[in-house]
């Protein structure tokens, strides 16, 4: 069955001076605010779309690279993932990069490369975001 999952943001005055706030209605989280100058320049406490893409990301890999591993018998023990989104204004994301470090009981460094690359390209957020150069560092602990 499918799912839906719904976020909203109300956004007042313009882009450079204006603000707004992010509501995370499905899982009723609480809301975080976002600006231009959080987006493009410091955080300064809000969060941006890039960092919101990276949360989304780095969960989702996560759950496609555990799911591979057992599904091989290696199941993890821990991963632990961080997506770098990178902004340029004018521009806009200009790539993302994917570092996971591993516990992995009985495999090798390339066997977790590998399943790595796979959670990469087949995780369903990195085929949403198939316009975007995505790169990845994977290392066992």
């Amino acid at each position: 069955m499918a799912t839906t999952r719904t976020a909203h943001t109300v956004w007042e005055g313009n882009l450079l001076e204006g603000n707004g706030v992010v509501t995370f209605d499905s899982s009723g989280i609480g809301q975080q605010p976002v600006s231009w100058p959080s987006r493009a320049e410091k955080a300064n406490g809000k969060t941006s779309p890039e960092e919101l893409i990276a949360a989304a990301h780095s969960s989702c890999f996560s759950m496609a690279l555990s799911h591979g591993l057992a599904g091989a018998g290696t199941p993890p023990t821990r991963l632990e993932t961080k997506a770098d989104v990178t902004f340029q204004p004018g521009e806009g994301i200009t790539g993302i990069h994917l570092t996971v470090r591993g516990e992995v009981p009985g495999l090798d460094e390339d066997g977790f490369r590998s399943a790595a690359e796979d959670a990469k390209k087949n995780c369903p957020v990195s085929q949403a975001l198939t316009g975007t150069t995505i790169t990845l560092t994977a290392e066992l602990a």
